[in-house]
């Protein structure tokens, strides 16, 4: 399908219906408030202050819903009241979602909305990304998933019609090393450090990794650090607030994920980070099943392994490939 057309699955899912959004003012989550605006009954933006978000990300939250006329309500859920998630095991982000979304559903629920979706797309499905489980659970509707979107796609329609959004709204827990416990200290820090780096230089996109004593600060324009002494600056301020070193990733932060396959002769493979829950996975599939044991799953076209791995084979193009590739990630249930 054109953009055009994923565009228009997404609102006819949309469409003259009670919608709430789990809304961080981010590109997905401010196209689907965007489009809701266009065809919804009513709308609701529901947003999160767990207290671990980048400096002004509520008060960019209240101005896109704002601009788009629609009901916005910000509900206080202090992190740092949360023992299990301050913990920062592999698990926090699922911990961190599963906070979140029953907040979130009862908030919708309450206000009388019965449709709660969220900004998951299709390229989510292929990162190591735990918290759709909650998404899952909490049946919560993905309307991006549904319409086969691409985190490059979105951007994509959101630059076409002019539409702003916040390009920083990751929780910063995520910059800080699993099994290092949180504290509002070293959130803190990373907050103001991150806030240096944006207000002095013309970069939109900081990520400040703390491992340990180190700082490695990611962006989305290596080149802007590099000049007129900038690097130099911004070593000694982010020294000057604890680090012991601090060093530049020189790769650009680049956001626009898509998924793409090896595709060769009618087959490819595609491996995923994390493993499979054939047991869950079986129960989405159906009559789809050819075969299945402990290790394995297979369709008609293609094989899902236990271990992460998905084969393909006997397509006819590689469209045919990457949509049925795309059929099943919206199937596949993963372990945390």
């Amino acid at each position: 399908m054109k953009l055009n057309e994923k565009i228009d699955v997404v609102k006819d899912m949309l469409a003259n219906k009670k919608v709430a959004i789990g809304f961080s003012g981010g590109a997905d989550s401010t196209l689907l408030a965007y489009l809701s605006s266009q065809v919804s009954k009513d709308t609701l933006a529901i947003t999160i202050d767990n207290h671990l978000l980048p400096i002004n990300f509520i008060d960019n939250t209240k101005e896109i819903a704002k601009t788009y006329n629609i009901k916005h309500e910000i509900i206080d859920l202090d992190f740092y009241n949360e023992e299990e998630f301050l913990k920062n095991t592999s698990e926090r982000c699922f911990n961190c979602r599963d906070l979140m979304y029953t907040t979130i559903k009862r908030v919708a629920r309450d206000n009388g909305f019965d449709f709660i979706c969220d900004g998951n797309n299709i390229s989510d499905l292929v990162n190591n990304r735990p918290g759709i489980l909650i998404t899952y659970r909490e049946n919560f509707k993905t309307p991006f998933i549904k319409a086969k979107l691409t985190s490059k796609e979105i951007h994509e329609y959101l630059d076409k019609n002019n539409i702003s959004y916040s390009k920083s709204t990751t929780c910063l827990a995520t910059r800080i090393q699993t099994d290092t416990s949180l504290s509002k200290k070293n959130i803190e820090r990373i907050k103001y450090c991150e806030d240096y780096i944006l207000t002095n230089t013309n970069c939109k996109i900081v990520k400040l990794r703390n491992i340990g004593e180190f700082g490695i600060y990611e962006v989305d324009n290596p080149k802007e650090i590099m000049k007129d002494g900038k690097f130099k600056q911004i070593n000694d301020e982010l020294k000057s607030n604890g680090f012991k070193k601090i060093a530049l990733n020189l790769t650009p932060i680049d956001d626009n994920e898509y998924i793409s396959l090896d595709y060769v002769g009618g087959s490819f493979k595609y491996k995923l980070p994390f493993t499979i829950n054939l047991k869950k996975t079986l129960h989405k599939l159906g009559n789809e099943i050819i075969f299945k044991s402990n290790k394995k799953i297979k369709l008609e076209k293609i094989t899902i392994y236990s271990n992460g791995l998905i084969k393909g084979e006997n397509f006819k193009s590689y469209d045919e490939a990457l949509d049925k590739f795309m059929d099943v990630l919206s199937k596949l249930r993963r372990n945390v």
